[in-house]
Formats: C-alpha cells, structure tokens, sequence
C-alpha cells in the first residue's frame, strides 16, 4: 500500500468544498435541550495535557527544594562546593523528571492511579542517583560530597514524590468527578457506527473523554433520537451554535470513510470551529500506518484538525501578550496622553470609542479605541465604513486613523485577554462589504476566529488594512489571516510585532 497522509487529504478536501460552498444566512436556533446542555458545559475545563505538564513542574520543585533544604540543614551555607551542591541537586532534578517522562508516570492513568505506577516511580528516582553516583565516582569528586546528605535527600525525596502524587490522584478523582478535568466530545453522526464507537470509550480505563450528545442531519428514522443513552441534540448547522456556547475540545466524526462525499460536507461545515476534528477509525477496515492515528486509549482516530495554538502553546502566548502589552503601555504612555488632550480639546465627546467585535469563537467583544469621529457621527456596528475624506472624522481624528495612534488602546485590550498583541484583526459584528457581511463575502470566514484576534496581524503586515471597499480585500485579509493561523509560532508572532512601525510608514490605506 502507498503511503498515505489521511491529515493532508481530508483537510485540503474539506477546504474545497468549502470553498465550492455558500454560507448560510443568519444563526440556526438552538433547540431548548441543546442550549441547555451547551450551558451546562460553558465551564472552562482543565487540559489533561495542562495537568501533566504542571505537574512535572510541582515535582521537579519538590525535588529540587528538597535537596536544597537538606543541604542547608546537614552541610550548612559555606562557599566551599556551594555551587557543586546546586548542580548536582538540579541535575538530579531535571534527570527524575525525565526519566519519569519516559517510563510514562506522567500520563493521567499514572497520575490516577500512584500506587500501580510505584514500581516506575521508584526506578526513576533509584535511576538517578545511581547516574549521580557514577558520575561522582568516574571525576573522583564523590569524596567531596556528605553521603549523609546524598543518603537523606534520596530517602527524604522518595516519600515527598509519593505523597504529592497520592495527593494529585485525590485531586484527579475529585476532579473527574465535578468536570473540572475532562476532554469533552461530540459524536457527529448517528446509528449504529455511533453507539459502537461510544461503547468502545466507554470501556477505556481512566477514560478523561466526556461525551455531551449526538448532531446528525438524518431523520429520526434513519438516525435514532438516542444512542446509547446519549440524545441527539440537532443538525451539523446547529453544532457548530451550540460549540459557540459549550467549552467542547473534540468533534468525532463517526462515519465511515468510505462514504467520502458526506464525510467532506461535514467538515466543510466544521473546521471552521476551534476544536480537534477526529475521524473515527474504529469500524472502519481499511488501516493505515500506526502512526497516522492518535487514540482514545486504544480507539483509533484519523486527526483532520487540530485546534490552533492548544495548551502550553496558548500559555506561552498569554505570556509574550502580557509581557509585551505592558512594555507598549509603557513606552507609548506619552503618546496615548497626548491623543487624549487633542481629542478633547478638539471635539466634544469621549476620548475612548468602544466597539463590538467578533473575538475568539465567534464571541463578542467590547475593543478599545481612541475617538476619531465626531461623537454624534460615530458609528458602532461600522456599518458604514470610513472612506478617504469622510465628513465624520475630526482633524485629530485623520492624523491619528492615519497614524494608528487611535488603535494604542488596545494595547489595554491585550493586557486583559478580549485581545492579543498579534492574531487575525477584529472586524465589527455587522461590517459589510458591498451591503454584504463579511461571512456571506468569503465562504469560512469565522475560520479566523479560531484564535484571539490581535491588535495587529499577518495580513496588515502584508498591506491588507484599512478600507475594506472590495470583496477582494477581506478575501485577501481572511487569506491571510488563514495563513497566520496554521503557521503560528511566537517567533512569528515577535517577527509581525517588530515589522509592525516599519509597515505603518506606508499609510496610503489609512484614513
């Protein structure tokens, strides 16, 4: 057989169907056992993925902490093999945390269950002194160091690591139980392909997977109204409704691939939503390399997307906004007083213009904006988009829309999380190009809005801003906004973030 990448397939097919495609006029309405399910899971919920790598950080402080407080107890603060004594403890440290990596002590069925796991544990931590003894012999340092210590620290820790891990599996139990830590799903498609795939999570141990109901286009007659105790809640255009409101990380697709045509008319539909799209392999005969399928223990999955900037990524970049947030609130204070007073002196009216947009998920947000207009002319649903020369805008107004000092405030939008520093630009909930909303212009649009919006992005860097008078150009930004979203990296993001002043020199589009 030929190797093949079933990721690449699907996706590039679900992409030209999408493409071949028109949107659907306005928002399907949610019947009222699906909006009350999708309420029920609006709670953000803990990555199992999160869990694992917090706790890696935990054992290694324990670890580390342990061996430093042992030292200073038996040995005491001296200047004399100071830094020796560091470096061994923080070796020991990275070097338990590693090999327990490997023996897999941090996968969740470990971390529920410390006491099947004791025998791994306990060979990582005995691993990593022999690997420090050995070491201390073969550079004839060993007799440097206090066997008292070494002894105390290799005790000492082996109880501290099985306490903090019986304490963690209370914590998983506990957590399990109220929805705190879960993976929660949604079957797509009904009948019987569904209910054998539910039953096999069902029977996986340490299942973290919270199935939240069924969507399928059939009729009750050729798609049950419940399978396997689990209601249908609606049809495909009202799934991807009810994932604005519900926290749902998985959509499982349970056809077979065989029936190709439907499976992409599914996910034409889909991607545009920020989850994990799996295909389910379960009931299908045709298999490919073990390593093109992820699993649900040991249920196999075709991966067709995955969702963007997931878990330590999304933390990293909640950083680098922070971060770099609060150096721009700094560094263009001056700027953004000054704004402030010629605004004010300028027109009547507020210094700050608040707007709705669309922000992650398809989700409203308030954003920020120094005042260009005259306060009785601004329009908030920018329903009428600013044109060169436009009577609307104040004197102040066109130098800073032209400078984009008017966006600074955003820098605030950043800082709190409505916004990051870079992401697809945020357009207003009923801006429209031609007397057409943007969504009914480019066929998966709201595919940008599977991450947060930024203050500035790929496509304006790429000279894709300001007036949007042409269908071409929010085809364009969405193009490349497409593109930011697949390739995302915080390099990427540091690179955008420093081109950003140099781009804003060209203001030929700004007004």
């Amino acid at each position: 057989m030929n190797q093949f990448d079933p990721k690449r397939y699907y996706a590039s097919k679900a992409r030209e169907k999408a493409a071949s495609e028109h949107a659907e006029e306005g928002r399907p309405a949610l019947g009222p056992v699906a909006r009350q399910v999708a309420q029920q899971y609006s709670r953000e919920t803990m990555s199992p993925v999160m869990v694992s790598g917090v706790m890696r950080l935990v054992e290694f402080a324990v670890m580390f902490v342990m061996g430093v407080l042992l030292y200073l107890i038996y040995v005491g603060i001296s200047a004399h093999l100071f830094w020796h004594y560091m470096i061994v403890v923080l070796a020991g440290s990275v070097l338990t945390v590693f090999l327990c990596e490997f023996t897999d002590c941090y996968q969740m069925p470990a971390l529920r269950n410390p006491t099947g796991y004791l025998g791994r544990i306990l060979f990582a931590w005995s691993a990593t002194f022999a690997a420090l003894s050995l070491t201390g012999f073969f550079l004839k340092i060993s007799e440097d160091f206090s066997r008292f210590w070494f002894g105390a620290w290799y005790a000492a820790g082996f109880c501290a690591l099985l306490v903090l891990r019986i304490v963690a599996a209370q914590l998983m139990r506990r957590w399990a139980r109220n929805g705190t830590i879960e993976r929660r799903a949604v079957i797509v498609g009904g009948g019987s392909n569904a209910e054998q795939l539910i039953r096999s999570i069902e029977q996986q141990p340490y299942n973290d997977i919270r199935i939240c109901g069924i969507f399928d286009d059939r009729d009750n007659r050729r798609s049950p109204p419940v399978v396997a105790g689990y209601p249908k809640l609606g049809n495909i255009a009202e799934l991807v409704e009810f994932a604005r409101i519900a926290r749902i990380d998985m959509l499982i697709v349970s056809l077979p691939m065989s029936a190709e045509a439907r499976v992409l008319s599914l996910l034409s539909k889909l991607w545009v939503l920020p989850v994990d799209i799996r295909l389910s392999a379960h009931s299908n005969h045709l298999r490919f390399r073990p390593r093109a399928y992820s699993y649900i223990g040991s249920v196999p999955m075709l991966d067709i997307f995955d969702r963007p900037i997931n878990d330590w990524d999304s933390v990293a970049k909640r950083l680098f906004d922070i971060v770099f947030s609060l150096i721009g609130i700094a560094l263009f204070s001056p700027v953004m007083l000054a704004a402030a007073i010629a605004i004010k002196l300028d027109s009547k009216g507020p210094v700050l213009f608040r707007q709705k947009r669309h922000g992650f998920n398809n989700e409203a947000i308030e954003v920020l904006k120094f005042r260009s207009m005259y306060a009785e002319q601004c329009d908030p649903t920018a329903r009428n988009a600013v044109t060169k020369n436009d009577p609307r805008v104040t004197r102040v107004g066109r130098f800073i829309r032209k400078t984009s000092v008017d966006e600074l405030p955003q820098f605030f939008n950043a800082l709190f999380g409505s916004l990051s520093l870079v992401g697809p630009r945020p357009h207003a909930v009923a801006a429209q190009a031609h007397n057409m909303l943007y969504e009914e212009v480019v066929d998966g649009y709201f595919a940008r809005h599977r991450v947060k919006p930024g203050v500035t992005g790929w496509a304006q860097i790429n000279g894709w801003r300001g007036e949007v008078d042409t269908d071409e150009k929010i085809r364009k930004r969405t193009e490349y906004d497409l593109y930011y979203i697949e390739n995302w990296s915080l390099w990427f993001d540091l690179k955008i973030l420093l081109l950003t002043p140099i781009r804003l020199m060209n203001t030929e589009n700004a007004y």
